[in-house]
């Protein structure tokens, strides 16, 4: 959906008559943010705020910290404001435009982004949160550590996109077995190595010696060693490299081979 195929037109609408879908898509309005873009505030070059008239109500999906920004300086009172209106959308069209924003001012998080894109029921986020709940576990939109729960939503989404449900679900199960859903074991380079390592050497590895194995140690042996080895492995595999080497242990007859 481009915004040339959507009908839409330039108005002035009071900020007192718009409205901020809080409840679906649309994430918490940060006064910090609003402070920041009224202090440095340019007419010239500021991005009009992206309205819906739905339900005859102005629902923003893409500006209300803009809005903010104006009401602030308008000493918090309301104004009127110009706006793209846009005609015609559902709630979940609004979400999926919300999902796409780059606005310079207020980048999404990969949290608010796939909330939205779940909301608009986008085919491949809905996959994800399905994969992932079908273990027990639950996407933390917040992106913070906790128990049954992911919380790098981006790393885990690209990992998925790029793998698959089979690969990603197998991981995620693998790690609830062993850890129980204990925060730590489901930090970002935890989960992407355990993915990595699970699709490498998919038909070759053990599950049940897997799961043994890393019930053997602290959830936080994968995270501690990799950032051990600095620089002597390039990005994930460092901490890919401390699954193979907990599968492998000792055992010369059970080794799997290094192929990263």
């Amino acid at each position: 959906m481009t915004e040339k195929e959507l009908d839409y037109e330039v108005i002035e609408i009071n900020t007192a008559e718009i409205r901020v879908p809080h409840n679906s898509y649309q994430r918490n309005l940060s006064v910090t943010r609003a402070r920041r873009i009224a202090a440095n505030f340019d007419e010239r070059i500021a991005n009009k705020p992206k309205v819906s008239y739905r339900d005859g109500q102005f629902y923003v999906f893409d500006g209300q910290h803009t809005i903010a920004a104006r009401r602030l300086r308008n000493n918090g009172e309301d104004l009127p404001v110009a706006c793209k209106v846009y005609y015609g959308l559902t709630e979940q069209d609004e979400a999926l435009l919300f999902a796409q924003q780059f606005g310079f001012s207020d980048v999404l998080t990969a949290g608010a982004k796939i909330r939205a894109l779940i909301y608009g029921k986008d085919p491949e986020a809905l996959a994800f949160l399905e994969a992932t709940e079908s273990v027990g576990l639950h996407l933390d939109y917040t992106q913070s550590l906790g128990e049954n729960r992911i919380g790098c939503i981006s790393t885990a989404f690209r990992a998925f996109q790029r793998v698959g449900k089979e690969s990603y679900t197998e991981a995620l199960s693998i790690l609830m077995e062993a850890w129980h859903g204990e925060p730590h074991s489901l930090r970002g380079e935890t989960v992407r190595a355990m993915i990595e390592f699970v699709d490498l050497y998919k038909g070759e590895f053990s599950r049940d010696r897997l799961v043994a194995k890393l019930q053997m140690v602290d959830p936080l042996t994968i995270y501690r060693k990799g950032q051990a080895m600095g620089v002597n492995m390039a990005g994930y595999k460092k901490y890919l490299y401390q699954v193979y080497a907990i599968y492998n242990g000792s055992s010369k007859k059970s080794a799997l081979p290094l192929k990263f």
